[in-house]
């Protein structure tokens, strides 16, 4: 097999692939059902036009027969008359008639033979054409079941093309939400530890270790300062005590003096 000729191989393959794949069974059944009656529409015009034929023939013929009868009846006349030349000419007319009357019923009857062949095929073509409408009805019936029970079977396993894209869209959505999900744990996470603010800030760890070595420092002075200051308030407050007795007792002298005064 040349090149040329595996490659026209191969395109015609591939083109019946894809018309296999393209082709809706109901259609062609229903393109083929219109194309015989088609076919049996031009028969039946055939029928008709034949027909029309025929009965321009019938016409034709049923005039040369009144010819006939016109010639007859003056060849008659001129025997009565004595005028055998003129019935000479006029029986010469009439068998001319008579003669062309049997090749239109030659013809007439050739139209006829093949006007009830075209009939007999109508008819048969008609049948077959009913049969054919009752198969195509079944089996677009049977089609169509198998196609919705098809479809359902896809939708019910997801292995349907639509079915397909949605199981996709919903991997597709998970896939995304558990990577936003982990994205925001992962930013929590480093909140918590504080790694933000390293990133924006000038310190490395040393300093950073510095840092928080003065600030412990810083809190464990201010710590034993202010307990160093409840320890001295505590102390004030007990030597107060005996100086606060004095004072009321001084205060009592001088408001007995006042009442004395008053008195």
């Amino acid at each position: 097999m040349g090149i040329l000729s595996r490659a026209s191989y191969v395109v015609r393959s591939k083109l019946n692939a894809l018309l296999n794949r393209a082709e809706d069974p109901t259609e062609t059944l229903d393109y083929s059902y219109e194309r015989m009656r088609d076919e049996l529409q031009e028969v039946k015009q055939g029928i008709a036009d034949l027909t029309t034929q025929k009965k321009r023939l019938e016409i034709q013929k049923r005039r040369l027969e009144e010819n006939v009868d016109k010639h007859n009846e003056q060849a008659r006349e001129a025997v009565r008359q004595d005028r055998d030349d003129l019935a000479r000419r006029a029986l010469e007319k009439k068998k001319e008639k008579m003669n062309q009357i049997e090749e239109l019923e030659d013809q007439i009857a050739d139209l006829q033979s093949t006007q009830d062949d075209l009939v007999e095929k109508k008819n048969e073509l008609q049948r077959r054409i009913e049969e054919f409408r009752t198969k195509k009805e079944t089996m677009k019936a049977r089609y169509e079941a198998a196609e919705a029970s098809t479809r359902v079977s896809e939708a019910m396993s997801g292995v349907g093309d639509e079915m397909g894209d949605v199981s996709r869209a919903l991997e597709r959505a998970e896939e995304r939400t558990d990577e936003m999900e982990a994205r925001a744990a992962a930013m929590d996470e480093l909140q918590e530890t504080g790694a933000f603010e390293d990133a924006l800030s000038d310190q490395d760890e040393i300093d950073r270790q510095l840092e928080t070595g003065r600030t412990s420092s810083e809190v464990d002075a201010e710590l034993e300062t202010l307990k160093a200051e409840m320890g001295e308030s505590s102390g004030s407050d007990t030597a107060s005590e005996p100086a606060a007795t004095d004072i009321e007792a001084e205060l009592d002298e001088l408001r007995e003096e006042e009442d004395e005064e008053s008195a």
